[in-house]
């Protein structure tokens, strides 16, 4: 139990001991769930997947608040050869982005300009591209970087959280704009002056946000896998269909299946890449059953 519980604290996942190595493959067995491996080539197989059973994908290379020149060059170029392989392969999908793997924790002006890169690519592959949202200390930025990007391309968007305080506020600025937004729940620590701590908060102001999105005239996603919420959505949506629900690779999987029997637009979100752990320890967070497959791999061993 102990080696969990130290992952779901945030301590160091191990040390650089002989038994790391093993660690590592231990913990990825769990991860690859919501993981779809290590490089393209997977994280390309993983959306043709969510193809076949009627969903688009959005694909997300993972890292975050990297403040290395040379892994920021790195991202840019895997971003701009996945997009590349999505188009040759025919994936019907999109990029999902987080403003720190671009550079955002270095310089401002470093970020913009790697995500117009990528919206140019984004753009002549006829492709949609989404940017996450982080921690609240890059809230600002990342709005700030959205709309200078959205007043050059409209097929982009952004994501917003609905555990932050500030994200009516801030969905009101963007939709003023007519921009896009994905709506989630957030999975990030963060003080309670920022954001709402109860789920009975955060799911309150997710309706409130989603409310907002309806009344509005862009398109957005719904990205929850709380079936209340699901269901809230499509009270609100009516004969409305100019928005999709969003899920994540590995969780709810018969939601999704419903979803798309229904006839709504359902896209996966689909991870992959060396840098999984971050990830995974906050999908390990949000539900007790993560935490029980995790156990159960390390005491089969």
């Amino acid at each position: 139990m102990k080696l969990y519980c130290v992952l779901l604290e945030g301590s160091a996942p191990y040390s650089h001991s002989h038994d790391s190595g093993l660690l590592e493959r231990l913990l990825f067995r769990v991860a690859k769930k919501w993981v779809a491996g290590y490089n393209t080539e997977q994280a390309v197989a993983a959306a043709l997947g969510a193809n076949s059973r009627g969903m688009t994908a959005i694909l997300n290379f993972l890292g975050e608040e990297t403040t290395d020149k040379k892994t920021v060059d790195s991202t840019v170029s895997e971003y701009l050869g996945l997009m590349d392989l999505m188009q040759a392969r025919k994936v019907r999908g999109c990029i999902s982005a987080k403003p720190t793997q671009l550079g955002l924790a270095i310089d401002y002006d470093l970020c913009l300009k790697n995500f117009r890169r990528l919206a140019a690519k984004a753009s002549s592959a006829g492709q949609f591209m989404w940017i996450d949202m982080e921690s609240i200390k890059f809230a600002e930025d990342t709005i700030s970087i959205y709309l200078e990007l959205f007043r050059e391309n409209k097929m982009t968007g952004v994501a917003m959280q609905s555990y932050l305080r500030r994200s009516a506020s801030d969905l009101l600025h963007i939709l003023e704009q007519k921009g896009k937004v994905r709506l989630v729940k957030g999975a990030y620590h963060e003080l309670e002056e920022h954001a709402f701590t109860t789920k009975e908060e955060v799911d309150a102001n997710f309706s409130t946000l989603m409310k907002m999105l309806f009344d509005s005239d862009s398109f957005f996603a719904i990205a929850t896998h709380d079936s209340k919420l699901v269901e809230e959505a499509m009270r609100l949506a009516g004969e409305k269909r100019d928005f999709e629900f969003q899920l994540l690779m590995g969780i709810r999987d018969e939601l999704k299946r419903e979803l798309v029997g229904r006839g709504c637009a359902v896209s996966e979100y689909i991870p992959y890449g060396n840098n999984w752990l971050p990830y995974s320890v906050r999908r390990l967070r949000e539900r007790k059953r993560n935490v029980i497959l995790l156990a159960r791999s390390l005491i089969q061993q």
